[in-house]
């Protein structure tokens, strides 16, 4: 088979699959539709392989595209904390998350192997921002039971809200 005619069974080929419902479709309708539109017996053993090949690459792209369609999804609902350049630390080496107020701020921290989120106020002495003992530090079990509470404790703060 020369070049040529590879080339054009190719393009056939993903044509039909471009515009084809993929759980309908199988390999044997395709090199049918394909062979129609051509005019060429598609079913003999080198076009056959052809084919084969083009519509495992093409769901091969299409998985790819799929998935890094999820990844950005989930990047986009779940943002990381980026690049270590793009990261605070605070004069304690903490990974500051986000600043709640000029001296409040949620910090993520290793104390004794254990990492913790950090909810504290702050001092400034001699141009350091340090830690008071106001404030709250949660292990990561304690965290994940916090987060799944958020929604009961938001419901409680509008129900007072409501009252006032």
């Amino acid at each position: 088979m020369d070049a040529e005619t590879e080339q054009m069974i190719e393009k056939t080929v993903r044509g039909i699959l471009e515009k084809s419902d993929m759980d309908e479709m199988t390999e044997f309708k395709i090199r049918k539709r394909a062979s129609e539109v051509l005019d060429l017996d598609l079913s003999k053993p080198p076009y056959k392989a052809l084919v084969k090949r083009v519509v495992q690459s093409f769901l091969e792209e299409q998985n790819q595209k799929e998935q890094q369609q999820q990844q950005e999804v989930e990047e986009d609902e779940n943002p990381k904390l980026g690049d270590a350049q793009d990261q605070e630390y605070d004069d304690n080496g903490d990974l500051v998350i986000c600043r709640l107020s000029s001296k409040r701020k949620v910090t993520l921290q290793e104390f004794r192997g254990k990492s913790l989120v950090s909810i504290r106020e702050f001092y400034s002495k001699d141009g350091k921002e340090l830690p008071t003992t106001k404030g709250i530090s949660l292990t990561e079990e304690q965290w994940a039971v916090f987060k799944k509470n958020v929604p009961a404790i938001e419901n409680a703060i509008s129900k007072m809200e409501s009252r006032i």
